[in-house]
């Protein structure tokens, strides 16, 4: 999702070979856990079953459409359309099995039921444009819509505490809105909205991007008050709500019309950028450590 979506940012700002170095990581790292998904179906269904019912099945979901976006933006529409149908099968399966095992109070893993969600909305408006269909068209609007009320939904389970001891995924509380804000900016760039449809579009967009701005800043600020700075897993799951932001800012400016989105984008691009690799080198790090213990 992190190599994915910083990939399509990287593309909209222009830097074509980065984004497809990007595009590659992504790719490869999709096909490893798809690969991994369908092991886990055919010969382990009870750890499966186990699995599929928590928030982070959904990634599945996410990094899919995801994908399918920047494949996309290649003009790969038959294996970005071929990518939504699998998200779109598997979407309300675990959506449902999630949403059953909710609890009270729940880390960032939580708003990924909006993040897959508005994934699928993206991608559906984005294939929309490419193909002409209108009933796509109003499909991504639908999920839109569910999307928002999933956010608030999974805004009410979310651990308040996370945000000044969370691992790396409360960063997913921002994101969730990022991705919510690009949904709706594809959706205003449609010709299929006017009048009065095309406004509310651009207010809903305007709205979840600046309090994903909001929230930015409200989780830089406790990064930089309480610093965690060893590696966890997690920490991926920050990278990607900072690449979201970017891209969202990017993709908003032409529709909304607000041209300082563009600029802040790109400067939120790479930090996003420079998140990946600071995670990249110490997972590396974390990695070489215990192998080195390990052979003691």
């Amino acid at each position: 999702m992190a190599a994915g979506i910083i990939s399509a940012g990287l593309h909209l700002t222009g830097r074509a070979v980065a984004s497809l170095v990007f595009l590659v990581v992504a790719a490869a790292l999709w096909l490893v856990l798809a690969a991994d998904f369908a092991i886990r179906l055919l010969g382990d269904r009870g750890r499966f079953r186990a699995e599929a019912d928590t928030p982070a099945a959904l990634t599945a979901v996410a990094a899919s459409t995801v994908l399918g976006t920047r494949l996309s933006m290649l003009g790969w529409q038959r294996a970005a359309a071929a990518l939504l149908v699998l998200s779109a099968a598997l979407w309300p399966w675990l959506l449902l099995g999630v949403l059953r095992r909710w609890g009270r109070r729940m880390p960032g893993v939580a708003f990924l039921v909006c993040v897959a969600t508005q994934g699928l909305a993206v991608l559906a408006a984005v294939l929309a444009a490419s193909a002409h269909r209108d009933w796509l068209a109003r499909s991504a609007l639908a999920a839109f819509c569910l999307g928002l009320l999933l956010y608030v939904a999974a805004l009410r389970h979310f651990d308040l505490r996370e945000v000044v001891g969370g691992a790396g995924d409360h960063w997913v509380a921002g994101g969730a809105l990022s991705i919510s804000a690009l949904a709706g900016a594809k959706l205003t760039a449609s010709p299929v909205w006017t009048g009065a449809a095309h406004t509310a579009l651009r207010t809903l967009t305007l709205a979840a991007l600046a309090l994903s701005l909001v929230w930015y800043a409200v989780l830089l600020g406790a990064e930089l008050r309480h610093p965690r700075p060893h590696y966890d897993v997690r920490r991926w799951a920050t990278v990607f709500p900072l690449g979201m932001t970017a891209t969202a800012c990017l993709s908003a400016a032409g529709p909304t019309g607000v041209a300082w989105l563009r600029p802040a984008g790109e400067v939120l691009l790479w930090v996003a950028v420079a998140a990946c690799l600071l995670t990249c080198a110490a997972f590396l790090t974390t990695r070489r450590a215990a192998a080195v213990t390990g052979s003691r």
